[in-house]
């Protein structure tokens, strides 16, 4: 075998082996379908329910919410004057959108410190560890997905102070939260996956 013909198929053989797909499965409004899909998701998903007592379909309307299943999601870029760049609205980054000192804390809590954001394991594990602070900190069950969502985005101490009520934005899409996560699990028990 030429050296050339060798050095391609070993390239693509390591190519083939190293690529993840962080691209959102194609219908994010029926869960069935989606754990179908991406059934490691749903492992990662069921994993975290069992660690951290969230269930699977909260886990699945904060990330619906947060990043619609990509796991590439960042947040858009600012613009001065219109045209200016001037980075991105914030360190927010994959399937949880976990800020960068956020995802240190949970690195460091957990002693996980190869935990990565665009990775769906650790993105569950991350908001299993969340709703247990936020548990601990404001009383917030995991099966409240509304309640959780408000926690999530605006931080436990933002919670606590209530900075969510100057945002009635933020309380609407806490709202969908809430009910996206009630019609997961209608579908999950519907299809046999609860």
């Amino acid at each position: 075998m030429s050296y050339v013909l060798r050095f391609t198929v070993i390239a693509l053989l390591l190519a083939s082996c190293g690529g993840r797909d962080l691209s959102a499965p194609r219908n994010l409004d029926d869960a069935c379908a989606l754990s179908r899909e991406r059934p490691a998701y749903f492992r990662a998903m069921q994993d975290t329910e069992r660690r951290w007592s969230v269930p699977v379909p909260v886990q699945m309307a904060i990330i619906h919410a947060e990043s619609r299943f990509d796991g590439d999601a960042r947040t858009p870029h600012q613009y001065t004057l219109g045209v200016i760049p001037m980075g991105r609205q914030s360190s927010a980054f994959g399937y949880s959108q976990a800020l960068d000192g956020t995802w240190e804390e949970y690195q460091a809590a957990t002693r996980n410190h190869r935990a990565q954001r665009d990775d769906i394991e650790d993105a569950t594990d991350f908001i299993g560890w969340y709703a247990r602070e936020a548990y601990e900190r404001n009383g917030i069950l995991p099966t409240e997905a509304r309640n959780l969502y408000l926690a999530y985005h605006e931080g436990n101490a933002g919670y606590a102070r209530g900075s969510y009520r100057a945002k009635p934005w933020l309380v609407q899409v806490a709202g969908r939260v809430g009910e996206r996560a009630v019609m997961y699990d209608a579908q999950l028990r519907a299809c046999g996956r609860r």
